[in-house]
Formats: structure tokens, sequence, C-alpha cells
């Protein structure tokens, strides 16, 4: 079955439209911005989303081609007590606090260049036979809550709406169990000879939403001696999970933690365990989902965070109170539609009129109404694909330009908070000071594709008695059926038969490359960016195929949609002695988030941390900055 809806502007395009004039480029953007009528519903477009076509080239523009855009003789349309700069989680947190402490009148205009808010938490549906599923595109939980999230953090959530503990008591965490089905492993025949299913997996994963008692993973010796490995090789990986030793023996504990801060995972493996190319193979992408990067971009004691083995007996220091967190608490604070729900339950708290209903439940099956978003009369307006191209100030304020329809607008503010990419800020902002330029551009953001796919059934699973697949080398490192998460009227699909989405992850990393973190997330960006849907496509059906063809799974039969969100400047920056000055690090981060006049800077990206309640946290501190400015 061939997925025919498509956007317009695939990379071929893209690449022309860099050589566009400015107005030439703007026009071309503007062409991808529906008009934002009664049938106007992002959440339901299949294709390429994430940083979907026109959302980013007057940017590149910008940034890449240093291009300039003279739009001084332009009027101010409008003004505003404050102009926000991205409408994700933390743009829209920023709103929020900004009516809390400065009043419920004061006027506030979000700009967004994406064709629906929530930055990284994107939402997307789906009609299957008659039937609403909901899936995730991105920012997907709350990671640790009764541990990670601030006062302010948790205050918001209480504004809002939002209960962590119903949120709990609506996660299935034995549907899976129940059906006796486990994790597995992909062995693709490319990288490993043959293709090879391995069910069973007992291993504990970081932020698990399986109890540990309820695995229905085999012994490591079954499940490891399965795989189509030499014999020597399955026997190593049996030693590095059974049998560890002090494989930094001699060395004090402070010598230990530094050469585990300073080396790879990879080097680990190769250099001290001692396992050949295809053993360390088995490991390559177990980092790929939490780290955006492979084992060779990962140092040993993130590695251990990750429970990684091979490190048991070298008797290092006891993990910190985060990272035991992320190993412990249950992974089970999740929306259907990820942390776009909580997006959304955000918006309906400054635009009450556009998404109908009052309680966290009933928000996840109502219609948002995006007409509503951008009214006069609203205390906070929510414009879409609208791309910022300008912020300065002025002697009384902020005048902010943007591109919205393939035309320039400038408006003011008294202040304004740069919500998005901070990368970008830079080339936003241009009086922003050399030093913090260089500090904005050293959080460069990991690539990753968070794809979601529509099937008739899932009894190809059942068959298998899998419910996730680990992938040591094929492009997708993880495919999973979704979360059991029912709440509300909207219910997780109950047995086999019914339609599910099963939620994939892919990663471009260059393993052997010898490239650090932020040479590869720059490659990586820039193939996402250049690598149209048919592309996209073609891999993860042939993926799919291989990995569940022997179950009588026919990708042209069995899959109803396709939806690739592509996020080619995903995860912030996450700082490791492997590439970076761990000491100065902290000086940099708080270099690069101060204001700039009357322009504070917010996003998870000003903490380097890939977090939600980081985005909310760093929207908390913008706007009590600006705040004291009087």
């Amino acid at each position: 079955m061939s997925i025919t809806r498509r956007d317009f502007l695939n990379g071929v395009a893209i690449t022309i439209a860099a050589g566009l004039t400015p107005l030439e480029l703007a026009k071309a953007a503007g062409k991808t911005s529906a008009i934002i009528g009664e049938d106007y519903y992002p959440p339901q477009l299949t294709g390429m989303r994430g940083n979907h076509p026109g959302s980013f080239e007057m940017a590149h523009a910008i940034g890449r081609d240093h291009k300039k855009f003279s739009t001084d003789h332009l009027p101010i349309e409008e003004e505003y007590d404050l102009v926000i700069v991205g409408g994700g989680l933390s743009g829209l947190s920023a709103a929020s606090f900004w009516h809390d402490l400065m009043g419920k009148e004061s006027k506030v205009l979000v700009l967004d260049n994406h064709d629906d808010f929530g930055g990284h938490a994107k939402r997307n549906e789906f009609n299957a036979g008659g039937k609403k599923i909901i899936g995730y595109g991105g920012s997907e939980a709350f990671q640790s809550p009764t541990r990670n999230f601030s006062d302010e953090v948790n205050g918001l959530m209480t504004t809002v709406g939002v209960s962590v503990t119903r949120m709990k008591q609506s996660f299935d965490v034995n549907f899976y169990p129940n059906l006796n089905l486990s994790r597995g492993v992909f062995f693709d025949k490319k990288n490993f000879g043959e293709t090879k299913i391995v069910g069973g997996d007992p291993g504990r994963a970081v932020a698990d939403d399986i109890p540990p008692d309820r695995l229905n993973g085999r012994s490591l010796e079954a499940f490891v001696n399965d795989f189509p490995l030499s014999e020597s090789d399955r026997k190593a990986i049996l030693d590095l999970y059974i049998n560890p030793v002090d494989y930094l023996k001699g060395m004090t504990v402070d010598e230990k933690t530094e050469w585990m801060d300073t080396h790879s995972y990879r080097d680990f493996l190769a250099e001290k365990v001692g396992l050949s190319k295809m053993a360390i193979m088995y490991f390559q992408q177990r980092t790929n989902d939490f780290f955006a990067i492979g084992i060779e971009g990962v140092s040993c004691s993130d590695a251990r965070t990750c429970a990684l083995p091979g490190m048991d007996k070298m008797e290092l220091p006891p993990l910190d109170e985060e990272a035991l967190a992320d190993l412990e608490e249950p992974y089970v604070y999740h929306l259907p539609d990820g942390n776009a729900g909580l997006a959304r339950l955000i918006v309906r708290h400054l635009v009450p009129d556009a998404l109908p209903g009052s309680t966290m439940e009933d928000s996840i099956t109502s219609r948002l109404n995006y007409q509503k978003l951008d009214r006069k009369e609203n205390s906070t307006r929510i414009r879409l694909n609208s791309i910022v191209i300008n912020a300065a100030n002025t002697d009384d304020g902020v005048v902010v330009t943007y591109v919205n329809d393939g035309k320039a607008h400038r408006v003011k503010g008294r202040k304004a908070i740069m919500a998005g990419y901070n990368m970008m800020v830079p080339y936003l902002v241009p009086e922003t000071p050399e030093e913090q330029k260089a500090d904005l551009r050293m959080n460069v953001k990991a690539p990753l594709v968070y794809t979601n796919v529509v099937v008739k059934n899932w009894h190809a699973f059942t068959k298998l008695g899998i419910h996730e697949f680990y992938s040591p080398a094929a492009p997708y490192s993880r495919v999973k059926l979704d979360y059991p998460v029912s709440m509300g009227s909207y219910h997780h699909p109950q047995n086999p038969d019914q339609p599910m989405c099963l939620h994939m992850v892919y990663v471009p990393t260059y393993p052997g490359s010898k490239l650090s973190a932020r040479e590869q997330f720059r490659q990586g960006r820039a193939y996402l960016l250049g690598t149209p849907f048919d592309v996209h496509e073609k891999m993860i059906r042939e993926q799919l195929q291989e990995m569940l063809g022997q179950t009588g799974f026919d990708h042209e039969r069995d899959i109803t949609a396709i939806t690739v969100n592509r996020w080619a400047h995903g995860y912030a920056y996450y700082a490791s002695a492997l590439f970076d000055d761990m000491d100065e690090i902290p000086n940099v981060i708080k270099r690069a988030r101060q204001p700039i006049g009357r322009i504070a800077i917010a996003n998870s990206d000003s903490d380097w941390d890939a977090y939600a309640h980081t985005a909310i946290d760093q929207a908390w501190r913008a706007v009590n900055e600006l705040k004291a400015m009087g």
C-alpha cells in the first residue's frame, strides 16, 4: 500500500530553496503555511512532520547562508507586553508564568515557525478502521516527576490540571506481560549474516515501564546463546554480564572515575574488556534512544546510568540521585499523545475556548480549534507558521520581525523571550555579545526521528512473543508497540485484532568515524533535512518487513499510515567529558542564557538538558529575569 499524503517540499526542493533570494525564500516558505480555517488540524497530517518542510528554510538562510533581511521600513503592526519566540513547552509555560506574575490582562504574543504548537511535544492522530489512534511524535513522558520536578513545575501542573497520580493509574504496566510478551532483539541479515529474532531479553532498561519482575525474560545464558554470533563472542558477552571483573584494576577510585568519564563505552568494551567488533556491534545502538548517539559517543560513566553491563565489580562510587531515579522510577507518566497533551492543557489554560472540556482526561479526545489561538480578544495570542528572522532592542522595548505567508511583519513587545533553539539566538539577535554567541553555538542539538506506523493489527508481535525490539545495527534501533495507556474515553488497543500504532526510533549516527558528538550531530542534521519522505518510507518498510515477515506480515497490506517526525534539532546537547571541559561548562551555560537587553532566553537548551521539566524551569527563570528589570 502506498502512503499518498505528502508534504510538497521534499529534500530536493529544500536544496533548490537554499539558492533563492531572501524575498523568494520568504514566499516559498509561506506557501507551506495553510490558512487556519475550520479544517485546519495539523495532528492529522501524515508524511514528513516534526521539522516539517517550510518550518526551517528561512532560519537556515539566516544562519547558514547569512542572508540579510532589510525590514526597517516596515511599520510596527501590533504591540504587546511580552513577545515569546517559540511555542514549545518552554514558550507556552513562559506565557502562563508571565500572566501569573504580571496579571491576567497582560498582552502576550507567542510566535512559532511550525504549523502546530508544542515544539518537540508533537501530537499525531490517525483514523484506522473508524477508530481514533493517538500517538506521540516527540517529547513522550515525564522523567521521574516525584524526584525531578521543582515546585514551579508542580505548580504549573496543578494550574493546568495535570495529575501525575492519575497518569500513573492510566498506564497498565502489566498489559504486555500478561500477554506473555517480552523484549527482543532484531539481528538484521546485512550486518549479522542472517535475519534472526531473539526474544526473552532479561535485562533492565533505563526509564523502564515494565516492572522488573514482569519482564518475561529468559536466563541470560539462554538469551545470549541464541545470538547469531560465534561461540567465543557469545561467551565473552555472557562473561561481561555474569562474571564481570575489575577491568580497571590497579587504579584508585578517583583514577577509575576519571577514566570512566573520559573514555567511551565502546573504548571500554574494546580496550578493557577485549570484545571483538562483532560482539561490540550488539551494544552499538543501546544508547541511541536515551542519548541520541551510539556507544562511541557516550562515556562509560553515562553508559553505567543506562544499566549497560561490565561495571558492577569495579568499586565505583554510587550513582547520583538523578541517575538512580532514571533507573528505578517507573517510566509511566505518559499521556496518549506524550507531552503534547501537556502543551494542549497549557493552551487550554491560556486560551480556554480553544480546547473544549475541563479535565486532563477529556482533553485527550477533544478537538482543538486552531482558529481561536490568534484572536484579538485573547490575552495570549498564539501565531503559527510565523518564522522569526530578527529581534532587536529599542529604547522602550523589543521589535520582533517574522515572516508569515510569504510576507514580513514587525511587532513590538515591552519585553521578549527567545524560547526556541538557543543556537539560533546569535543569528536572530545580532546584538548578542560575541562571547555569548560562541557559548550559545556550543549547544548543538542531537538529531533523531520518531516515526509512528499504524498497522491493521499486531498479530506479528504476539506470534513472536515480543512487544519491543532493540536493533543493534538496523536503522531503527527501537521498534515497539505503543504504551498501554487508556485515559478518559480513549482506550489503548486491547487485543491483537485491533489497529495499533508502532513507535520507532531512528538516530543518524556515524560509528567508527572518530567524530565528536557535535560533529556527528551536524552531519546527522544535514542528512535528515536533505532526505525526502520517500527514502524514510522505504527504510521503514524494509526493516519492518524483515523483522516481521516470518509471521506473515506484509507491509503493503498491513501498514495503513506512516508519520515521520523528523527532529533535525532534537535533544538539547548533553555535556560529556569525552568532548567538553566539564569545569567550564557551568560557566558556558550561565553566560549563554544571560538576558540581552530586554530579551531573555528560555528553552531546555538553556540548561543543556532535554527534559520537559527543564524547559518549564527555564521559562520560570526567564520570566523572573524580565520581571526584575521592572
